[in-house]
């Protein structure tokens, strides 16, 4: 019996600490799209009026996250609609990205 408490334990701790470790930083990955869309218009790959599309979103995206955390907690629903809302996004930066290719 003791030997399974001396296995359960730091078994528990360890896997508290790392559900703390892959928990979503929303601000980050919302800083990497934003990077990528600066680089992208820099490169020429979006035209003005998509890059003006993508920055309003990413604006939209800011206030998600901060209307989501004023209160301290983010809840599974806020973090669901902040997530849908980078993946749609970065599926939107992909798609006029490739726009402008010929083939």
């Amino acid at each position: 019996m003791k030997s399974i408490k001396n296995f359960l334990v730091p078994a528990l701790f360890l896997f508290v600490l790392s559900s703390n470790v892959f928990a979503q930083n929303f601000r980050s990955e919302q800083r990497k799209l934003e990077a990528t869309v600066n680089l992208a218009y820099k490169n020429k790959k979006l035209t003005a009026n998509e890059y003006s599309k993508l920055k309003r979103e990413q604006e939209v995206i800011k206030g998600a996250i901060e209307k989501a955390e004023a209160d301290g907690v983010v809840t599974p629903d806020e973090k669901n609609k902040i997530h849908s809302k980078l993946v749609r996004s970065r599926k939107r930066l992909a798609k006029y990205k490739t726009n402008r290719e010929i083939y």
